[in-house]
């Protein structure tokens, strides 16, 4: 076989990766503990409970499992004076848990009243959500508004000014409309609702900045719930503002649809640059975990190269060679196991997050993907003699064979990582 001659000479392939990003940088804090948002910051995680907030217990168990999953902000819904004052209890009992994860206040129509009216609920968040769409009409939109940036500035918290377009600030698109109705040229409808939800976000931050909120404190969203749509605004909004971004698509619906959605939606944006927060706001399917949305949103930035969050387990398909269940039941198995011990190994194995697992089902791409993972299995795919060579830092380490494979493949990653990351953490 020849092969063609590239036609741009012996140069190699430009190497792939994510744009840096160009926002500044904001703080959220919670005690002696400061998450940074922003400039050169990891991308965050965030999630959200849905947990009925007056149930302190409920809501503060709920917290405690988005963050052992990997959430590095949850937030709660205040929208009740009953919820209010149950914010402080639930900061209350997360810190006897001894889960500091940063709580974000998520405020419509009468956030301006709660946090005036429960200072201990404004002093136990850490972020305020104000939707610039919902905070007033006419005269009150503004005097409400500077209410909660006052607020926040009482209590040096940050805030996501989040416009949504399903509760756009409606005179403002009235305006623009009418403006857009006497161009010689008028933009379509969508155009002029992108323009609102974005000359909306920057001139609420804009405003709180005149009031005394330091840019520093504020992050941004514009949130829709169409992938074209949510990568339009985005762009457009990254090149008018500095601000921190927050990216997630609205309502993106359940399983599969909502896990595409917001996969295909914010990687072409964290691919160029765009987005220091993200949730994936995906509708759990019965009896899911609502956990769910932080794996997603993990595995996204994991998948980008942009953070690493939990040892990756290669795996095969499976083909007409793989006729037995085996292969997937393990790496199903040893995948869970993984994720099940994170929180621990995050303190007691430094670095294990970014070792390579490869569990394979035949001889095809066996071997090969197991020698390029850490430590790899290649079990006997249909025809195949029944024996699953294991290979550990390239080098082919043991053969298992029997009925208990599974359970000695396990033991053995986990044997590994001791060893590994044990002595580099000094644990014995």
């Amino acid at each position: 076989m020849t092969h063609p001659t590239p036609s741009n000479g012996n140069e190699p392939i430009a190497l792939a990766a994510p744009l840096p990003r160009r926002s500044r940088q904001a703080k959220v804090v919670w005690g002696s503990r400061v998450v940074t948002v922003g400039g050169d910051a990891p991308v965050r995680v965030q999630s959200m409970t849905n947990t009925d907030t007056v149930d302190a217990i409920a809501t503060a168990i709920q917290v405690k499992e988005l963050a052992q999953a990997g959430s590095e902000f949850v937030r709660i819904t205040v929208n009740t004076p009953e919820a209010a004052a149950a914010v402080p209890y639930i900061r209350e009992q997360l810190d006897r848990m001894g889960e500091s994860v940063p709580l974000v206040g998520d405020f419509h129509y009468n956030g301006h009243k709660l946090l005036t009216e429960f200072p201990d609920c404004a002093q136990a968040l850490s972020k305020y959500r104000i939707n610039p769409g919902n905070v007033g009409k006419g005269e009150k939109r503004d005097r409400q508004f500077g209410q909660m940036i006052e607020a926040a500035m009482r209590w040096d918290k940050a805030v996501r000014i989040g416009v949504n377009w399903g509760s756009l600030d409606q005179d403002l698109l009235a305006a623009l409309m009418d403006a857009n109705s006497r161009r010689s040229s008028p933009w379509e409808a969508r155009q002029v609702m992108y323009e609102a939800l974005i000359t909306s976000a920057i001139e609420s931050a804009r405003r709180a900045e005149a009031m005394g909120l330091h840019g520093n404190q504020i992050i941004l969203s514009c949130k829709v719930s169409g992938v074209q749509d949510l990568i339009a605004v985005y762009r457009e909004l990254a090149r008018r503002c500095d601000y921190a971004l927050h990216l997630g698509l609205t309502e993106a619906g359940m399983g599969t649809k909502g896990t595409v959605a917001s996969a295909a939606a914010l990687s072409v944006l964290l691919q160029e640059g765009i987005g220091d927060t993200i949730r994936v706001s995906l509708t759990p399917q019965p009896g899911e975990a609502r956990t769910q949305e932080v794996v997603v949103a993990s595995e996204i930035l994991q998948a980008l190269g942009l953070r690493v969050f939990v040892p990756s387990v290669t795996a095969c398909p499976g083909c007409g060679r793989t006729t037995s269940t085996t292969f997937q039941e393990l790496a199903k198995q040893i995948d869970d196991f993984l994720r099940a011990q994170m929180p621990v190994w995050r303190a007691r194995y430094p670095g294990v997050e970014n070792i390579k697992v490869a569990v394979m089902g035949c001889i095809v791409n066996g071997p090969g993907e197991s020698k390029h993972a850490d430590i790899g299995i290649s079990l006997p795919g249909t025809g195949e003699a029944p024996a699953a060579p294991v290979f550990i830092d390239g080098e082919k380490a043991m053969t298992l064979r029997g009925e208990g494979i599974a359970r000695e493949f396990q033991q053995i990653v986990e044997d590994y990582i001791a060893r590994r990351f044990g002595r580099a953490a000094g644990v014995v």
